[in-house]
Order: C-alpha cells, then structure tokens, then sequence
C-alpha cells in the first residue's frame, strides 16, 4: 500500500499560483504512475493531469492545458501539481492519486486509482 498526502492549497485571487504537493509513503513510489484530481461542491471528481511512473509521459485536461504542470520528484517520494492563472472556475478540493501500472501507462479515469490522499482545497477568489 500507499499513503497519500496533499498540502498547498489555499486561497489565492484570480491569476495567481499555487503549487500543490502530494507525498507518498509506503511502497516504492516509482512503480505508481500518479494523477490530479479535483471535485468541486455537487460535482464529480474529474482528472486533472496524470503523469507516467519515470515522469517521461503526462496529461493534462483540456481545461488546464498550458495553466498547470505535473511533475514528480521519485528521490523524494512527491508529485506536484503547479497551477498558474488561476481562475475562479479552478475552485475545488485537489487529490492525489495513485496507481501501480506499465511503466508507460497514465490513468485518466478515477476509477482507475488504487490509492487517494485526503485532499487539499484550492479557493480562486475572483
């Protein structure tokens, strides 16, 4: 098993950033790929960005494209998520996820993830 903790959210006016982290601990954090996703009030959970186990392959979703960057620190145990030009719509508690896959493969559906962190709240102000 894995242990999933998320930290950097908050409060930030429109246009701002944030980096969000997740850190893992239990079993080798490389053999996880690892995603973003976040739920707003009487919404479903939706993928955010996805990257892959060695960090070579991501995804992103339409929505965040050239806002937002995942990345991974596999030394570290810690995805990041930073997230650029906020926008009031960002508004939303974050969660990490992650799944033990081909080393290649990025899951896009949360039914895919094994393991879930707690959450973070991000709150975009206008």
């Amino acid at each position: 098993q894995v242990q999933l903790v998320e930290s950097g959210g908050g409060l930030v006016q429109a246009g701002g950033s944030l980096r969000l982290s997740c850190a893992a601990s239990g079993r080798p954090f490389s053999i996880y790929a690892m995603g973003w996703f976040r739920q707003a009030p009487g919404n479903e959970r939706a993928f955010v960005a996805g990257i892959s186990r060695s960090g070579g392959t991501t995804y992103y979703a339409d929505s965040v494209k050239g806002r937002f960057t995942i990345s991974r620190d596999n030394a570290k145990n810690t995805v990041y998520l930073q997230v650029n030009s906020l926008k009031p719509e960002d508004t939303a508690v974050y969660f990490c996820a992650a799944d033990p896959v081909a080393p290649t493969y990025v899951p896009r559906h949360p039914k895919e993830y094994d393991y879930w962190g707690q959450g973070t709240q991000v709150t975009v102000s206008s």
